[in-house]
């Protein structure tokens, strides 16, 4: 039993051989690994930039409809300061030719 035990010990060419395959499909599966760990942290990094150029793009276009918005907001507040000057123009006329008319009523012309 005990002889048998160390013939198994004992290495031969055959033993030697798969040992030698296994080294290297070991060696081979952890370069796999390390080769898709790169290019996951590759892909990682390209998220990432594509992220950052999609928020700017984003503040950007934020940037630009508050800009736009705040041209409008001016444009309209001088539509309304033009069209409140027109309406007091034309109120003070009729207030002026009403006045006129009772003056006119008064003196008896």
């Amino acid at each position: 039993m005990l002889a048998k035990f160390k013939m198994s010990l004992v290495e031969g060419q055959a033993t030697i051989e798969k040992r030698k395959q296994r080294q290297a499909i070991a060696a081979a599966r952890a370069a796999r690994a390390v080769q898709r760990e790169e290019a996951r942290l590759r892909e990682e990094r390209d998220r990432a930039k594509q992220a950052e150029l999609a928020a700017q793009a984003a503040a950007d276009a934020e940037r630009a409809a508050a800009e736009q918005a705040a041209r409008d907001a001016a444009e309209q507040a001088e539509r309304n300061a033009l069209l409140e000057a027109e309406q007091k123009a034309a109120r003070d006329a009729r207030y002026a030719a009403r006045k006129a008319a009772k003056k006119q009523r008064r003196r008896g012309y």
